[in-house]
């Protein structure tokens, strides 16, 4: 039976402690991640055939290399802080102290990339490719904010990288790994702009933001996860996306639905057909996701810009009307919710949680349909760490007691999208024998 064997454990500090001294107010876009779970994503890759460098040389070599990725990013070397306040409140803020990220190096007793990808549903074995599981965000106050773990499989390596989410959104991790990626490549001049690391709050006057100090049933509120959820990967080529965008936009009559948008209501109509639209074509259906802020604002924030700036967003219908109005009706009322996400909105959202605070735990996240998460427009496979690219992106257990929970990445190939979901097998066995579904999806 396959195993994990931890070699060794340590801390990587940035090589240059001149921002030690740092702090970070967090944002409300951060604040309200408290209570979830680290972001946990991972590069699979295949090992050279032919090894230049030892196993201690090459494990130094990327502890070196994360180390002067640290110097730019200094929050990730660093834990969080808190100041209780008079009124009942505490505020959190991000104390850069140099304290170090996790590094941990492994081995996989008897697992080769063949375990990893061909198989139709996710291996369990992954999860343990990651550190940190099961830690809450608001424990960065005791943990390290990033943890690194490499792990040796018998043809191949996987590096899991956890990032504590309050610090971090999906395009500020992947900017850390992109850099990582170039520097262990030995690259003076990256490829992107060193991180924005200031907050960016409506008002100064609202900086510390106070927030109500957790109850013991906040802290205890953990989701009990439906039985033996699985995980399975669907690739959509590009050519499979552009024939679902022209016909979302040709049920409407229109060209404004995009590509995304219509990939993600064609996996969320045939979801709800196999998951319990025959049950009761009655109930409420939701579709969750996050609407990325900084092209959105009037005045953009810079994609360098470090830290969080999503907004969620929910679609709610009942699943007959979702049945019955289709594919090209799910998608124009995605395209609408975006495009009513603007400058003006972003503000409003902020000044009223500012005032008053709400940190709900993932439990409130649960509904009856799918929630997304991940980013179309990242890097992922440009990350070269001196032995090649990665073959595939894997996530880890943060958040897998979700039914319905889906994670998005960009394909191998360009233009395609790989979706990653969490769902109860008799869902995925139903999409999977669901002819019309199936023909939209391409084995990758």
């Amino acid at each position: 039976m396959a195993s994990i064997r931890i070699i060794s454990t340590s801390r990587v500090r940035a090589a240059n402690d001149e921002q030690s001294n740092l702090k970070i107010e967090l944002t409300p876009w951060d604040l309200r991640l408290l209570l979830a779970e680290y972001s946990q994503k991972g590069l699979l890759f295949n090992k050279p055939k032919s090894e230049k460098q030892s196993e201690n040389t090459f494990i130094q070599h990327l502890k070196s290399s994360l180390s002067r990725t640290l110097d730019s990013f200094a929050p990730l070397a660093g834990r969080f802080a808190t100041i209780k306040h008079d009124d009942n409140t505490t505020s959190f803020f991000i104390d850069c102290n140099n304290e170090g990220a996790q590094f941990v190096h492994a081995a996989a007793n008897g697992v080769s990339v063949a375990d990893v990808i061909p198989p139709i549903h996710v291996p369990k074995i992954v999860y343990s490719f990651f550190p940190l599981n099961g830690v809450v965000n608001y424990e960065g106050t005791s943990n390290p904010l990033l943890a690194v773990q490499v792990t040796e499989l018998v043809d191949g390596i996987f590096i899991g990288i956890s990032i504590n989410h309050t610090v971090a959104d999906a395009t500020s991790f992947w900017h850390f790994v992109n850099s990582w990626s170039e520097i262990s490549r030995g690259y003076e001049c990256l490829s992107k702009p060193a991180p924005i690391l200031e907050r960016w709050f409506l008002h100064d006057k609202d900086c510390p933001i106070h927030i109500p100090i957790f109850t013991s049933e906040q802290l205890n509120n953990r989701y009990v996860s439906p039985p033996d959820l699985e995980q399975r990967v669907f690739h959509f080529s590009k050519e499979n996306i552009a024939k679902l965008k022209a016909k979302a936009n040709g049920e409407i009559g229109t060209n404004k639905i995009s590509s995304l948008q219509a990939l993600l209501s064609h996996f969320f109509l045939y979801l709800v057909r196999n998951k319990c639209i025959h049950d009761d074509p009655n109930q409420e259906v939701q579709f969750r996701f996050t609407i990325g802020v900084r092209p959105r604002m009037k005045r953009p924030l810079p994609q360098q810009y470090f830290g969080n700036a999503i907004q969620g967003a929910v679609i709610c219908l009942k699943a007959r009307e979702l049945r019955e109005k289709g594919h090209g009706y799910m998608a124009w009322e995605i395209n609408k919710i975006i495009a009513m996400h603007n400058d003006e909105n972003f503000k409003n959202l902020l000044e009223s949680w500012t005032k008053n605070p709400k940190i709900l735990p993932p439990v409130n996240w649960v509904s009856n349909g799918m929630i997304m998460s991940g980013s179309m427009w990242v890097d992922i496979y440009g990350n070269d760490f001196g032995w090649g690219r990665p073959v595939a992106v894997r996530t880890g257990p943060a958040h897998k007691n979700i039914d319905g929970l889906i994670n998005m990445f960009p394909g191998v190939e360009q233009g395609s999208i790989d979706l990653e979901a969490c769902l109860l097998p008799q869902t995925l066995k139903g999409m999977g024998s669901d002819k019309e579904f199936m023909d939209s999806f391409t084995s990758p």
